[in-house]
């Protein structure tokens, strides 16, 4: 059994390889992958409302490599008669099992016996561990589901992570440990989370579609100078909120273009009645030399590397004063492009 010592997790102790009878395990309700949609059958949602939760929790994005669906896990481990990697299981003080890791498949097996599906469903595969605490079952999560090969979707990895930090009070060093990530960018999902509930939450209401796919538009709100902003140009982010709710900002990543566009009359006016797009298209280009944009994409690295050494103290102020502004949203936007690309090429 492992424990949170000194604001530590330490290592989860090795569990024993079981064949577990699938009537004797209890589906993990707190599951934060499947939660949101949990949450609408209350305290005690049926065998059946949990089926359609798993299989609406995985279809967050249709098509993504990254996210495998409910119906292309069934169809597997019925071709394959059983699943290859074992459930992860908790045996309880009372001898109880609950489901750690692998609720969808735990899930299915359940289903496949009540509707007869031909095939050996009695038992599954688990790792069982004893009596693990609290602690020991974040850090699982933490592995396999933000880092590790079946990611849960934005909104749910977030959601996760805001309640660690607020409810569970889990030492913040600890989380980003186990995410494996920049301390900046649990911060920034922490707090896109937190924003998405106070302010889109209220603007969709109680009979509108909470739609969690917008949820990077609030990732893309905790930029520098995003909120400022929408301040300055006198709105609130239950403005911003109601612009994303209404489509205003669509695709999300133009959330980074909104501080010109709300600086500029022409396009604030555009933008309010006909969204983003049409209004950064009024927005002046960059005028371009032949000389930059015929540089190879290394010149133009280095270029910026030389320029940002020789940088002087009041244009250094400058920028950070107007954060905002044109210089300092370009940046924004170039260290976005260029942290995409060099992880994409596998040089970070």
């Amino acid at each position: 059994m492992s424990s949170n010592s000194g604001g530590r997790i330490k290592l989860v102790n090795a569990g024993t390889h079981q064949n577990i009878a699938v009537d004797t395990i209890e589906l993990d309700r707190s599951n934060p992958r499947i939660r949101k949609f949990l949450e609408m059958y209350g305290d005690n949602p049926s065998p059946e409302a949990i089926y359609l939760a798993l299989g609406a929790g995985n279809e967050e994005e249709p098509g993504s490599s990254s996210s495998t669906t409910f119906e292309k896990l069934k169809q597997s481990i019925l071709t394959n008669g059983g699943i290859i990697q074992p459930v992860i299981l908790n045996r309880r003080a009372d001898g109880t099992l609950v489901c750690v890791e692998g609720n969808t498949r735990v899930a299915l097996y359940k289903s496949f016996l009540d509707d007869g599906v031909k095939g050996s469903w009695t038992h599954i595969p688990s790792l069982v561990h004893d009596e693990i605490d609290e602690a020991s079952v974040h850090a699982i999560r933490l592995q396999i589901h933000l880092v590790g090969t079946r990611p849960w979707d934005p909104y749910s990895k977030a959601k996760y992570l805001y309640e660690l930090r607020t409810q569970e009070h889990l030492p913040f060093a600890t989380i980003v440990d186990y995410c494996g990530g920049r301390q900046s960018e649990v911060l920034e999902s922490i707090n896109a989370y937190a924003d998405i509930e106070k302010y889109y939450r209220p603007v969709v209401g109680e009979d509108g579609e909470f739609d969690t796919t917008r949820f990077s538009g609030f990732v893309e709100l905790q930029k520098a100078g995003i909120k400022q902003a929408i301040n300055q140009a006198g709105f609130d982010c239950f403005d911003f909120a109601r612009w994303i709710h209404g489509g205003k900002l669509h695709p999300l990543q133009k959330v980074r273009v909104l501080p010109r566009v709300l600086r500029n009359e022409k396009a604030r006016e555009i933008f309010l009645k006909d969204g983003i797009k049409k209004a950064e298209a009024v927005l002046e280009k960059p005028d371009l030399t032949k000389t930059l944009q015929e540089a190879q994409l290394g010149q133009l690295a280095r270029a910026l590397v030389t320029q940002i050494a020789a940088l002087r103290y009041d244009e250094h102020q400058r920028i950070e004063a107007d954060p905002g502004g044109e210089t300092a949203q370009a940046l924004i936007d170039a260290q976005a492009e260029l942290s995409k690309l060099v992880l994409s090429l596998k040089l970070g």
